[in-house]
């Protein structure tokens, strides 16, 4: 059993289907202060502000604590969580026909070992059609995700070529994780 500090239910059901047993309790860090010179470093800066705010909190030593943290980057742009539709839109056309990188951040904390890790999906996707764009933006799905990005949802019919794990695009790197456990 280990504690999920986060309240992610995407990180909570990769944890479920790797049967992974958990309990699911965390608290907020403020991203926005962080100032990075490139999205890895804005990724594990993100990730151990969790760790240490969960750390105080928690500690490791009644359940191993497990802090994640995911940046979505493509064109030389972090694109962060969407504030509104049009930012929603304009992160998403970023995105289109192009290369997007997902960065995913972990630390585990036991009282047999930490690891840190950060692993990185590639997608290539074809342009997105207009009228689904928008119709995902009405469905709101897009909201808190790291890059307004849905790959298991929205951006899926649009792959054209992967490269590493869905899992550390949809926000923590299970197989990474399963190693270690």
């Amino acid at each position: 059993m280990l504690r999920l500090a986060s309240s992610s239910e995407t990180r909570a059901l990769l944890l479920k289907n790797a049967g992974i047993a958990f309990k699911q309790e965390s608290i907020d860090f403020d991203e926005d202060k962080i100032i990075a010179s490139s999205p890895k470093n804005f990724v594990y800066q993100a990730t151990l502000g969790k760790y240490e705010a969960n750390l105080k909190t928690f500690g490791y030593e009644d359940y191993p604590l497990l802090v994640a943290d995911t940046v979505v980057t493509s064109q030389n742009q972090i694109l962060r969580k969407a504030k509104c539709v049009d930012d929603a839109r304009n992160i998403l056309m970023t995105q289109s026909g192009n290369i997007t990188s997902i960065i995913t951040c972990l630390i585990y904390q036991s009282t047999e070992k930490k690891v840190i890790d950060i692993s990185q999906t590639d997608y290539i996707f074809n342009p997105f059609d207009m009228d689904d764009l928008e119709k995902y933006l009405e469905s709101g799905e897009w909201r808190g995700k790291a890059g307004a990005c849905m790959v298991e949802g929205f951006c899926k019919s649009y792959i054209k070529e992967v490269r590493g794990f869905e899992s550390t695009a949809m926000g923590l790197s299970v197989e990474v994780l399963k190693r270690f456990l």
